[in-house]
């Protein structure tokens, strides 16, 4: 067994690692970057080693300091966890040349799957099933437009390497092709650095079902059964849970077959996930569930699986890596009630989910079965890397109990001043149509703005913010605080641009309550509404969703986009400016591009106008709520 563990990687699953690791008996050496410095998977580790500044190409994305790290430490092995390095054959390769062990597949394997024109290629020769298209080495515009008529509109261009959604583009008429075509080649070559693509026929009523398979090196290949990812959002994965609802025995039989026939035809070693599309508009069925893709490695949603096979896949991971046969064989396999996994992000719904980054100076999960993190308060989402601030999994007997378990556990959590999702994954969790797992990869799209919390506070939520800025904490004790007992009658608070002056008591029956460290609002409706006082400030939550309370008489203090101020919408790289002062620019019109966590994002005039200030340059970095510019209006 490996007796010491480099772990190539950062965030929640670097704890993850860790914490079997632990478990097994095995030391384990993280790795950082400038902006990791005071990370969590950093302290829990037991040694850390510096590789490099914070952006991800200069630290954890160069292999050879990586490599340097474990044999400065005594390291064994190498566990890359996913993402970063995971899927890199060359540096697998590199990790064993170096007398290394590798956490995971063989880079053969690696490579077999690395490009999903050649993937699909063998797994049409090992009988797996695979969406009709195009796979052909003539990339020529008027080969692939051809093509792209045989198969028929809508089509899906896909860039032949990498993932993630880059170079993808869904085409609904031929007009829109060539320009479709231009977009996925560009996007796919900055990506991946190769601009081949390839063609599929859109799949109508599209789900995505993926089957995790284990390999070992004595010729064993299982799988632990399938999961469901279909709610995304632009390609990427929300919410995902296994089994698939709506997987009958028989089908459920094939689709898993399929996956370890396609594991073994690349002699696969480790955990690896099979991704299918299936075309759900007549539900589930074998014969149209078609092979998209293979990840050669451990897959973000994991727990899921975990959680209803009772296997931890890491510790099965270290133990075929260090040549143990899988612990298990298919007949020892069996699915236990249902789990669901929501990833909460530091982004904002209401403005388009925008990334949030900085200092969390308030973190409390709600009460789910697991919570995979990487963060914890005081610390500090940063822009150089994935917002992912957990994976938040619940596990019930039945789909509907565990629906109803993530829907409270994400409804309590109370993340600040850092914005989440949170309020738009109960909303996706509660809805009709994904409690009737009506699901297709265009559900979130589909929903439109109904998922979005609101934008502004209620009337309640306003009322239980009144009642904490009322309560003066010096002096009074911290419980038992009722509404007749308010040592002031009247509060007059702002929210951004609201104000409000609102009297005490609110509403009849109602009690403020403070317990040691948080006080929490019972409204009639039984409905729990939490807030706290942060210096001048007053924060409440409800159903994932936090709002920020001033004194009206105080303010906000900062420049407001309804006054033509451009602000920043969070901490980023300016990376374009297409304005000069002076300048007259229409409503819409882009005049500032920022970059941050691997994202553009442009900001533009928001009405006719004149550029009166402009305080940004092109390679500066800017904070959240920078006044980057100002645009006057046209006067009538």
């Amino acid at each position: 067994m490996i007796a010491k563990l480099l772990i190539a990687n950062r965030g929640e699953i670097a704890c993850r690692i860790i914490r079997t690791a632990r478990a097994m008996g095995i030391a384990t050496v993280a790795v950082y970057s400038d902006a990791d410095a005071k990370a969590l998977h950093v302290r829990q580790a037991d040694e850390a080693v510096h590789i490099g500044p914070s952006p991800a190409a200069e630290s954890y994305l160069i292999g050879e300091r990586i490599i340097a790290a474990a044999k400065e430490t005594g390291a064994e092995a190498i566990h890359p966890g996913y993402g970063f390095l995971s899927e890199n054959a060359d540096f697998a390769q590199a990790v064993i040349d170096a007398g290394l062990i590798w956490v995971g597949p063989k880079p053969d394997s690696i490579r077999a799957m690395g490009l999903k024109d050649a993937a699909k290629e063998r797994m049409i020769a090992a009988g797996v099933p695979v969406t009709p298209g195009y796979l052909g080495a003539d990339q020529s515009v008027e080969r692939l437009t051809a093509e792209a008529d045989k198969i028929g509109y809508p089509v899906l261009i896909k860039a032949v390497a990498g993932g993630g959604g880059k170079g993808m583009r869904k085409v609904d008429a031929a007009a829109d092709f060539p320009a479709a075509l231009e977009s996925c080649q560009r996007e796919a070559r900055a990506s991946f650095g190769n601009d081949e693509v390839l063609l599929e026929k859109w799949i109508t009523s599209p789900r995505h079902i993926e089957v995790q398979v284990f390999g070992d090196s004595h010729g064993n290949v299982v799988h632990l059964f399938e999961r469901d990812c279909s709610l995304q959002r632009r390609h990427q994965k929300v919410i995902e849970e296994a089994p698939a609802p709506g997987m009958d025995e028989s089908t459920r039989a094939e689709i898993c077959a399929a996956a370890v026939r396609a594991a073994k035809a690349v002699d696969y070693e480790g955990a690896g996930t099979i991704e299918f599309i299936a075309d759900a508009s007549e539900g589930l069925r074998a014969d149209r569930i078609f092979f998209m893709e293979m990840n050669t490695r451990l897959q973000v949603e994991h727990p899921v699986t975990e959680e209803i096979t009772g296997v931890d896949l890491v510790e099965w991971q270290l133990r075929v890596a260090s040549g143990e046969a899988i612990p298990l064989k298919q007949e020892d396999l069996g699915i236990n009630g249902h789990a669901i996994e929501a990833r909460l992000y530091a982004e904002d719904p209401a403005k388009g989910f925008l990334p949030s980054t900085g200092r969390l100076d308030h973190l409390i999960f709600g009460n789910a079965n697991r919570i995979e993190t990487g963060v914890e308060e005081g610390g500090t989402v940063s822009p150089f890397y994935d917002p992912m601030i957990a994976k938040v999994i619940c596990h019930a007997p039945t789909r509907a109990a565990a629906i109803d378990d993530l829907a409270l556990a994400l409804a309590e959590t109370e993340v600040w001043p850092v914005r989440t999702n949170a309020g738009f994954l109960v909303r996706a969790l509660e809805s009709d149509r994904f409690r009737a797992a009506d699901l297709d990869t265009g559900f979130i799209g589909d929903a439109g703005d109904a998922l979005i919390p609101m934008g502004e506070p209620n009337d309640d939520e306003w009322h239980v913010a009144a009642q904490i800025a009322a309560a003066e904490f010096a002096g009074m004790p911290m419980s038992g605080f009722r509404l007749n007992a308010a040592p002031r009658r009247t509060v007059a608070l702002a929210n951004g641009e609201s104000r409000r002056t609102i009297d005490l008591p609110t509403a009849e029956g109602a009690i403020v309550s403070f317990g040691t460290d948080e006080p929490a609002f019972h409204a009639a409706d039984s409905a729990t509404i939490s807030g706290y006082r942060a210096n001048d400030q007053v924060i409440v939550f409800a159903n994932g969703v936090g709002h920020a309370f001033d004194s009206a008489m105080r303010g906000t203090g900062h420049a407001s986009a309804a006054d033509g101020a451009i602000l920043a919408p969070m901490p980023g790289k300016v990376i374009a400016v297409d304005i000069t002062e002076g300048d007259t620019v229409t409503a819409g019109q882009r005049l500032i591009v920022l970059e941050a966590m691997k994202m553009e994002h442009a900001l533009t005039a928001p009405f006719d106008g004149t550029v009166t200030e402009l305080n940004a340059s092109e390679g500066g970095q800017v904070q959240v709520e920078a006044v980057l510019a100002v645009v006057e209006p046209t006067q009538e």
